[in-house]
């Protein structure tokens, strides 16, 4: 017979493999987000099946992969808009994005504006404008990106997660 507290430490262990393993994943995504990555020669890689990955990564870090590595594109694009000498287009290709129109669908989706926009208000922010304020569409009413606005307005499809956060009866 195992003793009670072995079976414990197995499903820690076990835990902790898992957690490495998605630590990995992430690792990856960061580090090679502009060469196209897909979710199954992630899962492999990994060592599990695709389906069972994007479970334990959405449990691990709110997201799928995907949505994380569009994500991470999108910040590096945001960085790179900022210094003024990339156009749009460029910038898009340069984060691993093909489609100019997709790019900048999920761009002005996660960040509030256009890149275009955005790129424009970066540049009169660098000449001494002012940020934050309303002439500057990238900041929310309270000072803050918009992203972090917008990103408490997405709504959620997943009844069981609204269920756990209280929100439906």
């Amino acid at each position: 017979m195992c003793r009670p507290g072995w079976r414990r430490a197995r499903v820690q262990a076990q835990y902790l493999a898992e957690l490495a393993r998605l630590r990995r994943v992430r690792d990856r995504i960061d580090r090679e987000y502009a060469r196209p990555l897909d979710v199954v020669a992630l899962a492999r890689d990994a060592g599990v099946p695709a389906g069972h990955l994007g479970r334990l990564f959405r449990a691990a870090y709110g997201r799928s992969p995907h949505g994380y590595l569009l994500t991470r594109r999108i910040e590096r694009a945001t960085a790179l808009l900022r210094r003024g000498d990339l156009g749009v287009a460029e910038v898009a290709l340069a984060v691993g994005c093909t489609s100019l129109p997709a790019f900048t669908a999920r761009f002005t989706g996660l960040v509030g504006v256009s890149p275009a926009l955005f790129r424009l208000n970066a540049a009169h922010t660098a000449e001494g404008g002012t940020a934050g304020t309303a002439a500057d569409p990238g900041h929310a009413p309270g000072g803050g990106p918009a992203a972090v606005a917008r990103r408490a307005a997405i709504p959620v499809r997943n009844r069981e997660a609204l269920r756990a956060a209280g929100s439906v009866a």
